[in-house]
């Protein structure tokens, strides 16, 4: 717990190394290669790398460059991949720290050669769907024949795309982008010779859909426990939750019946009910829409709803009748045993109130909570 504030969040490191094995298996033959980006989905980027690290992982791969050199500023050596192109100011960081770049335009590659690099390893990225970025499939091979012009400055060491909808296992979109993917790819075989690796598969593609499984994946979501959409619900069993949000109560109450509370006044108590505040509020990434769509915490072991507008460091939430103390262990995001078993509040359970994804709200808990280890009940 924090020494600092009464809410914080416990990052179990072996539930990612239980998943990045997990998805090992699954993917195998293919490499796994995390992916850390956004301060490792909220979960700390250097301790998640080297717990995926640990457990097998052959790469990991962030969005910006200076994740990268967090990275290699904590003594993390790996082959660090960047998802997209970056600001032609930053090249110079990127071949004195050995990142891998993506490459899909000449003016980036330009910009990458005029530093002087040798033998940089570069990934080119077609875009077979996303419409994101990424280089148009009848430009990827031109574009792989280009790198190929540069040696020894830099090496065409992977080939990959990213795809849109992989979580809907029912949208014939996949199968169309790997379609596209393979007649680039063929064509830039044609033209520079073999690629050492392929790469297709996020998260949902992992677990979903084999054919994407090239030489590697880039799991992200999946490696934190968080199911990378409903459609993949049911392959999503062996993975565990990593992160959990928790609090202490700052302040009881007994709000009379009749009584209204928090900003707006929108909440009315139909009886007289113990109220708990949570020092925690939507500056800490407690969305303040949960207050109006059901949003429940835990305290002691069950379900209590909360009340009123969430606060930019506050919340309010009714106990009932319950016995609650000041101090008393709240749990937002994670488990708690209760009279009637344990009981659990998922990421994707905010996800689903607030009509958005799990990534959102573990990439939305700031960094001004404290992040905390936490070993898993059975480590």
């Amino acid at each position: 717990m924090s020494d600092t504030r009464w809410a914080w969040v416990e990052i179990d490191l072996d539930a990612i190394r239980h998943n990045v094995a997990s998805l090992r298996a699954v993917a195998g033959p293919a490499a796994v290669w995390a992916v850390v980006k956004a301060d490792g989905y909220g979960h700390g980027a250097v301790d998640v790398a080297r717990a995926a690290m640990d457990a097998g992982a052959e790469g990991l791969c962030v969005a910006l460059v200076a994740e990268g050199l967090e990275l290699r500023r904590a003594g993390i050596a790996a082959p660090i991949l960047l998802l997209s192109e970056q600001p032609p100011e930053t090249v110079g960081h990127i071949v004195e720290h050995r990142l891998t770049p993506t490459v899909y335009t000449r003016q980036f590659l330009d910009a990458l050669v005029a530093v002087g690099p040798t033998g940089l390893p570069v990934h080119l990225k077609i875009d077979t769907g996303m419409q994101r970025v990424g280089a148009h499939p009848h430009a990827a091979a031109a574009m792989a024949q280009s790198i190929a012009e540069r040696a020894p400055a830099v090496r065409l060491a992977g080939v990959f795309s990213h795809l849109a909808v992989a979580d809907d296992p029912s949208d014939a979109f996949t199968a169309r982008q790997v379609e596209r993917f393979d007649g680039a790819l063929k064509h830039v075989i044609e033209r520079v010779g073999s690629v050492p690796l392929i790469h297709l598969a996020n998260s949902a593609a992992t677990l979903a859909h084999p054919e994407t499984r090239r030489s590697m994946v880039r799991a992200g979501i999946a490696i934190y426990g968080v199911s990378p959409g409903h459609g993949v619900d049911d392959l999503c069993a062996d993975l565990r939750p990593a992160l959990q949000l928790r609090a202490r109560v700052s302040y009881v109450k007994m709000a009379r019946a009749g009584s209204r509370i928090s900003y707006g006044r929108v909440h009315k108590f139909e009886r007289d009910t113990t109220v708990a505040t949570i020092p925690i509020g939507y500056a800490d990434g407690v969305p303040r829409r949960l207050s109006s769509t059901g949003g429940e915490v835990l305290i002691g072991g069950r379900r209590r709803q909360i009340v009123g507008r969430v606060t930019m460091d506050q919340l309010m939430v009714d106990c009932g009748d319950d016995a609650v103390n000041v101090g008393d262990d709240v749990v937002l995001i994670g488990n708690q045993d209760g009279p009637d078993g344990e009981q659990t509040i998922r990421a994707e359970d905010w996800a689903d109130r607030l009509d958005t994804i799990g990534y959102e709200i573990v990439c939305g808990i700031s960094s001004r909570v404290p992040r905390f280890p936490r070993r898993s009940i059975d480590g």
